[in-house]
């Protein structure tokens, strides 16, 4: 028990988590040493380490209860529970967007790219990277094509099609005057998932993973799963070194 509370106590800082708590229980726990010890703190003192616990407690009794959503948990889902928050909620606030996806084209509308234009894209700092395959990969794009759009029952997409609309957009979107950083690069075989990282080296960062399986009914029915730190530290952090591997295998596509 005292290991998992440690755990959690750990966690809890990484994320920045109730900080206010833990600085107050440890002035209230360095007082009743220094009681038992030796009368060396002044009454006032105690009494306002006293009363800033208590004022504590019940400020947090007025919070309301958090109860994760079931994207939070790890549960999985399909891509209707994605879809059932705007894209600009998604992207809302955030600094850091990066994606990888065998076209990207049912994520990077033409409602998402103005999300991101006005969003993470007008700020100084903001950055988005994406990473697609790379239509120039014959061999990888043909693999691909048998696992995204023959594998699926009732398709209506072509990952040649969408390659070649999402080339011309990622190379709009590169060229638009902002004050955020925009880079896409192209990767030479589908790995089988696509990943959306929003803020991801942040406490309240989020990753989407798709998985893309070998049979589907449509795309829209693959398996989701969306991954935070505060309950999934492993695999959250395992996706990060997933993007960043991809990352650094994918070539720059040249202006």
């Amino acid at each position: 028990m005292a290991v998992r509370a440690l755990r959690r106590i750990f966690r809890d800082l990484r994320a920045r988590r109730n900080l206010d708590a833990y600085v107050v229980s440890l002035v209230a726990c360095a007082f009743a040493v220094i009681t038992v010890v030796g009368d060396v703190v002044a009454p006032n003192l105690k009494w306002a380490a006293l009363l800033a616990g208590v004022g504590l407690l019940v400020y947090r009794i007025t919070l309301p209860t958090e109860i994760p959503a079931r994207a939070d948990t790890g549960l999985p889902a399909d891509r209707a529970a994605l879809d059932a928050v705007p894209v600009a909620d998604v992207f809302a606030g955030a600094q850091d967007i990066r994606i990888f996806a065998p076209s990207a084209v049912n994520l990077l509308s033409a409602t998402a790219c103005e999300a991101l234009r006005t969003g993470v894209l007008s700020r100084k700092g903001g950055s988005v990277r994406v990473a697609v395959l790379d239509p120039g990969q014959s061999d990888g794009i043909r693999i691909a094509s048998r696992q995204l759009d023959e594998a699926v029952a009732f398709h209506v997409q072509s990952l040649a099609i969408d390659l070649a609309v999402m080339s011309k957009r990622l190379e709009s979107m590169r060229q638009w005057p902002s004050s955020g950083e925009f880079e896409y690069r192209l990767f030479p075989y589908n790995p089988g998932f696509s990943l959306v990282l929003i803020d991801p080296d942040t406490a309240h960062g989020r990753i989407i993973v798709e998985i893309h399986g070998v049979s589907n009914q449509s795309t829209f029915s693959r398996m989701h799963v969306e991954l935070t730190r505060q309950y999934n530290e492993r695999w959250y952090t395992y996706w990060i070194a997933q993007f960043e591997q991809i990352w650094r295998g994918a070539v720059t596509q040249s202006p």
